[in-house]
């Protein structure tokens, strides 16, 4: 389950990846710069630049390997009755009576959102907890603060 993710993380993943490889001429051409500086050994501006390099690949080589193996999931097709990937889910906390809107997304795509959801990770204790439950159901989730009881009051 950990290897889904919505159309809008993919596409959030997708842009990252493009914003890299535009960034990729203007590092290579600081390598280069700091390169013809002289000797390699003791210059700092070549040893950040090559750093900065290998982050960037580091971090598209990763992205790419995610991107290939994630299986998008169109969440609007999805059965509104339970809990399942990418529902928008309204709990309350019986412990202290507060309310969270929650979005279940994968692992890649926990960034900021633009609307009142947050976004937990089905893979999340929470998240594997509220999964296949429905509305007025209550989650109990082992926390090291103790235990933490959860009920279900919309899905959306």
């Amino acid at each position: 389950m950990a290897d889904y993710i919505t159309r809008e993380g993919m596409n959030r993943l997708r842009k990252r990846m493009n914003e890299l490889i535009k960034q990729r001429p203007d590092i290579i051409r600081q390598v280069v710069t700091a390169r013809e500086m002289g000797d390699l050994s003791e210059n700092a501006e070549y040893h950040a630049a090559r750093e900065q390099q290998r982050n960037l690949e580091k971090e598209y080589n990763h992205l790419k390997k995610r991107v290939e193996k994630l299986k998008v999931i169109d969440t609007e097709n999805i059965p509104k009755d339970a809990v399942r990937f990418g529902a928008k889910v309204t709990v309350r906390e019986l412990g202290n009576n507060t309310q969270r809107k929650i979005q279940l997304v994968g692992i890649d795509e926990l960034f900021e959102s633009n609307n009142e959801y947050e976004r937990l990770s089905i893979a999340s204790p929470l998240g594997k907890a509220m999964i296949g439950k429905k509305i007025n159901d209550h989650v109990i989730v082992k926390a090291p603060i103790g235990k933490r009881e959860f009920e279900i009051l919309d899905i959306k």
